[in-house]
């Protein structure tokens, strides 16, 4: 199937699928109600609805599913070129220790009220702090050695998530805040809960321009992929191309973990689904795995906050519920396939 048709198809799924988790919540909503309501604060017009509705469907419930669109796309992104940068089926946005170093900055704001004078903002600005602090760390590692090798990376990476998180539980176990525990936790594993407008600008830049730039580079992607002496003989400068892909993979994961915790499998298995659907060709993957991961986060976020309603689960829960199964079959799967072909 062409791509653009693949493309418009997941897109219209994307739609539909924002429209339906809007209207899904203790208040039910139809659907032509959420666009009346939508198009009419994007036109300053006036309608037949509620206050009541009209602040739930534009204050509470787009904010949260946009964001989770976002984030998806954006894990779903990072997840395919990490894989190809350091040649491992298993890697994911946080196999270079991003979001251990997230954590410790977010946990040192809950716990210290560290970066207060950001407000409401303040546990995401300790986050991205913390993610940049971390991301600086693991590139100096990295290429203390000379050159910058997919080994290097995940090992430097491991190293500095591992010692990092070992920092998150010190800060926990020897805070006098009983609540900061309880409170890390939901952090860590993911929560979109409270999203806000404002939260969406940057996350929606990032996306789109960390996006478009991966789509451009798809042929050096797939070079890698296949690895550094095919690349280089296709004209590819691999140490330079590595370097900036670990930068704007490394800010890319940072951004999202920021405004929604460290929310885990999107990055690890959309990419392999995306695979099994439409080849292994970057150019076709990278747009894809952004819609999917979009559309899966979405329905993710709507199981957590209604499965168990009144009582809202972290997203990460219900990722890792869903992620892990669905990977040992996939691989299992494939092992079966590998047989028959054979």
């Amino acid at each position: 199937m062409p791509l653009p048709l693949v493309s418009a198809v997941l897109a219209a799924g994307l739609v539909l699928s924002l429209t339906l988790a809007v209207t899904i919540g203790p208040v039910d909503l139809s659907m032509r109600t959420v666009w009346q309501i939508a198009f009419a604060k994007l036109t300053g017009t006036s309608g037949n609805w509620t206050g009541a509705q009209e602040n739930i469907v534009w204050m509470l419930r787009f904010p949260r599913v946009l964001l989770a669109a976002v984030v998806g796309g954006g894990l779903a992104a990072v997840g395919v070129a990490m894989q190809a940068v350091v040649r491992n089926p298993l890697a994911d946005p946080y196999v270079l220790g991003i979001s251990s170093g997230a954590s410790v900055g977010a946990v040192l704001v809950l716990g210290t009220g560290a970066f207060g004078f950001f407000g409401i903002y303040a546990v995401s600005a300790g986050a991205f702090a913390g993610a940049v602090a971390s991301f600086t760390l693991v590139f100096l590692i990295a290429v203390a050695g000379g050159q910058l090798s997919p080994l290097r990376l995940v090992l430097a990476g491991m190293a500095c998530g591992y010692s990092l998180s070992g920092l998150t539980s010190l800060i926990v176990l020897t805070s006098e805040n009983r609540e900061l525990a309880r409170n890390a936790m939901e952090w860590m594993l993911g929560s979109l809960g409270g999203a806000s407008w404002s939260d969406l600008g940057l996350p929606s830049a990032v996306l789109l321009v960390g996006t478009l730039w991966l789509s451009l580079s798809g042929r050096a992607l797939n070079a890698l992929l296949v690895g550094d002496d095919t690349a280089r003989t296709l004209g590819i400068d691999v140490g330079r191309l590595r370097v900036t892909l670990f930068i704007v993979l490394s800010l890319l994961t940072g951004v999202m973990v920021a405004v929604s915790g460290a929310i885990g499998f999107v990055g690890l298995v959309i990419p392999h689904v995306v695979r099994m659907l439409v080849g292994t060709d970057h150019r076709r993957v990278l747009p894809v795995s952004v819609l999917i991961g979009a559309i899966f986060l979405v329905w993710v976020d709507v199981v957590a906050r209604m499965a168990f309603a009144p009582i809202e689960l972290p997203v990460g829960v219900i990722t890792a519920l869903l992620g892990g199964p669905f990977f040992v079959w996939m691989l299992v799967a494939q092992r079966w396939k590998s047989r028959d072909a054979a």
